[in-house]
């Protein structure tokens, strides 16, 4: 088995949820991302019930269809790309991501072709 032990102090806040909804993993900065909601003892809650309304019904449709939800947003000051996505085990819907990454001030943007 690989060993996953980098995604830990990873920079991006990252949540994982299984198929039914439940939280079973978040790394180091996800923890202090949520940190007032209870950091790491979020694992074994349910992701629906860290969601006000309209989120959770949008979260619920996103599971169901299994479809991905990029965006971004300003939050203290900061601005973030938001990415959920499904993910999956041997083909097998195993549930969703979600990734939270610090957009920089100024960032270059490149196009390749």
């Amino acid at each position: 088995m690989a060993d996953h032990s980098w995604i830990r102090e990873f920079p991006a806040a990252i949540t994982v949820c299984d198929a039914k909804g439940t939280i079973i993993a978040m790394n180091g900065a996800a923890a202090k991302v949520f940190e007032e909601d209870g950091g790491e003892k979020l694992v074994g809650a349910s992701v629906f019930d860290c969601h006000p309304e309209p989120a959770r019904s949008k979260l619920q449709e996103m599971m169901a269809s299994q479809q991905t939800n990029v965006y971004t947003i300003e939050k203290n000051g900061a601005r973030k790309l938001i990415y959920q996505s499904p993910w999956f085990e041997n083909g097998k819907y195993a549930g969703f991501v979600e990734i939270s990454l610090v957009i920089p001030d100024e960032m270059p943007h490149f196009v390749r072709g």
